[in-house]
């Protein structure tokens, strides 16, 4: 196998991995509750949700390393450039479950109504990171990936124009949110994302199984 297929296969499937979390919307539930803190259930959920968070923000970081071989030689800024903002993301999205795990931890420590205050403002913490990292970093990634694709034509052009659609669509629905016109949860929110997300999965299905063009590589 070509070490470019090499390099799209496991970027493609990088990225059909980064869709692994969407499960935590539901997992999540509890623990973004006031009083999760001393309420009844198991823990299980969260726990489970931040792993396959865990695996998100490697495989994001995966999908920059692996394209990065490619992509240098037809933008080596913007290249670097997407894997500093990959690595970005992932940060952010740990910082996102440490607060998460910290809630755990209050709620096994016995800690009672005293610890509400503090689960709740881990919850907003959670909230916020989200909001600042994966519903906004991945327009960043759509820019400068789009744009090196774009140019170099190492795959149909629908994919990047489908990238950028989706910056556009998520960054317009972001700022809309930050300016409290739009609630962060609500259908407006989830349709404006649909693009980006739709581009990532489309783009991850074309890596993982056509590859780059052989005539656009070298």
């Amino acid at each position: 196998m070509r070490s470019t297929r090499k390099y799209s296969l496991a970027a493609g499937v990088f990225y059909l991995l980064t869709f692994v979390s969407i499960p935590t919307l539901a997992m999540y539930r509890s623990v973004k509750q006031p009083r999760f803190v001393v309420g009844p259930g198991p823990d299980t959920p969260v726990i489970g949700g931040v792993l396959l968070e865990m695996i998100v923000a490697l495989a994001g970081i995966g999908t920059a390393v692996a394209l990065y071989p490619v992509l240098r030689r037809h933008g080596s800024a913007r290249a670097i450039g997407f894997v500093a903002s990959r690595t970005l993301e992932a940060a952010t999205i740990y910082v996102g479950i440490v607060s998460l795990m910290s809630i755990v931890t209050l709620r096994r420590s016995g800690i009672g109504n005293a610890g509400l205050v503090t689960a709740q403002g881990l919850a907003a913490q959670y909230q916020w990171t989200f909001f600042f990292a994966q519903s906004f970093i991945p327009a960043i990634n759509g820019v400068l990936l789009g744009s090196l694709l774009y140019q170099s034509h190492l795959v149909p052009r629908w994919l990047p124009v489908l990238g950028f659609i989706g910056a556009v669509s998520l960054v317009a629905s972001w700022f809309a949110t930050l300016t409290g016109l739009v609630p962060a949860v609500s259908p407006v929110a989830a349709i404006a994302a649909l693009p980006i997300a739709t581009w990532e999965f489309s783009l991850g299905v074309y890596l993982t199984f056509w590859g780059f063009s052989a005539a656009r590589v070298e």
